[in-house]
């Protein structure tokens, strides 16, 4: 019998675990990963930035998470000897219509607490990135690259230093509670515990409905597909690059990323995937695909935002569409300047409204607490959003 059983080795699952076995060094904690290895989905394949909180309403999880996240991970990252750059990124406007809100964004960072941002005119957005096209634009010093599934590892080791277990290809399939007891079944074998942490990610709707009869959202799987930029044209891009958001849409729009471990990304688009981890165009699950389209809440979506979804899912199959779209920021991106690069799923939970979930959510439940939507900024906020959590157990006993 375990006092707590957190479900997925992710980032933010590690880190939560990481944190009880901190602040709680009798609880008996162990982790279920279904994969062979940690951090193989979101974690693993994602473009590795630590966001500094630029963008998030202020007062709001993912606002408070992010900004005390990111100091968290710089120390963490410090003492324990993980490699991290503090390069900075710019943000840009390429035409009126999007300098109210870069406005809106710089605000936002300074209400957040964000020192140094700086407003950039067309010549200074020159300065930081030559090729790159702007009317102007915002600096900001505070963002950086990393790799997060390193950082996962460390969480990894550290929490077993402390007794706490973790158990590989352990998929779970079926919890059963009764009172004060759950069992957690995975395809191998029953586990006995208080309290169940849900941070299975891309699975966290259906892991929530095994313990919440209630529950009225969706994980809906959306794909963002990069392209790698040829080496010969990697000084097209000094450091971050990313556009104006749109505000009604939670992606982040198509950006240049440099990558820690050396390459510049370029991407990603973002389009229904046709299988929770469909990481290729070619993955396809008519289960899950026929989940997604029948929830009346991604319905909804479709019929609102049916002209960029169409944008997005052209881009996917046109290298020229994607190419184009990149051309906005940097006119002198060619097709043949872009190699195949990684995809990765983001875990979009949908209400039955229609409404795409913006900001970090987490039921609980009798026998449970359920981390329903960690999308970005989950890996720099992760250590933060882990005392959140742990908060929340260690309340329980």
């Amino acid at each position: 019998m375990y006092d707590i059983i957190i479900i997925g080795g992710g980032i933010v699952g590690l880190a939560t675990a990481l944190k009880i076995k901190q602040k709680s060094p009798d609880k008996s904690v162990l982790l279920l990963e279904k994969e062979a290895k940690l951090a193989q989905h979101q974690t693993g394949n994602n473009s590795g930035v630590i966001h500094s909180g630029v963008y998030y309403k202020p007062g709001s999880l993912k606002a408070k998470n992010c900004i005390d996240g990111y100091n968290q991970l710089l120390r963490f990252c410090d003492e324990e000897g993980v490699a991290y750059d503090l390069c900075g990124k710019i943000i840009v406007a390429t035409n009126q219509s999007e300098l109210a809100n870069l406005s809106m964004i710089e605000e936002r960072g300074k209400a957040n607490g964000l020192n140094n941002l700086k407003r950039l005119t067309k010549e200074e957005v020159k300065e930081h990135e030559p090729y790159i096209n702007g009317i102007a634009g915002i600096h900001v010093p505070q963002t950086g690259i990393i790799d997060y599934t390193a950082v996962s590892l460390k969480y990894a080791e550290k929490f077993q230093s402390l007794g706490g277990e973790i158990k590989l290809g352990q998929k779970v399939i079926d919890i059963q509670s009764n009172n004060e007891v759950s069992t957690v079944i995975t395809e191998k074998e029953h586990f006995e515990t208080k309290l169940i942490v849900n941070c299975a990610g891309l699975y966290s709707d259906k892991i929530a409905k095994l313990t919440s009869k209630k529950l009225d959202l969706q994980i809906i799987p959306f794909r963002g597909e990069y392209f790698m930029i040829k080496p010969e044209k990697q000084y097209l891009v000094k450091n971050l690059v990313y556009p104006v958001p749109d505000p009604n849409f939670p992606f982040l729009g198509v950006h240049f990323t440099r990558m820690i471990n050396g390459g510049i990304e370029a991407g990603p688009n973002a389009v229904l995937a046709f299988k929770r981890e469909g990481y290729r165009k070619s993955l396809f699950n008519l289960v899950e695909l026929g989940e997604s389209l029948a929830w009346p809440g991604f319905q909804k979506v479709a019929a609102k935002y049916w002209k960029t979804g169409f944008g997005e899912m052209y881009r996917s199959f046109s290298k020229a569409a994607f190419t184009k779209a990149l051309q906005k920021l940097l006119p002198d991106i060619t097709e043949s300047d872009l190699l195949p690069g990684g995809a990765g799923v983001r875990a979009q939970a949908c209400d039955r409204n229609g409404g795409l979930i913006d900001d970090f959510l987490i039921l609980q439940e009798e026998n449970a607490i359920n981390v329903c939507n960690a999308p970005s900024p989950a890996a720099t906020s992760s250590l933060s959003i882990g005392d959140y959590v742990c908060d929340l157990v260690l309340k329980r006993f």
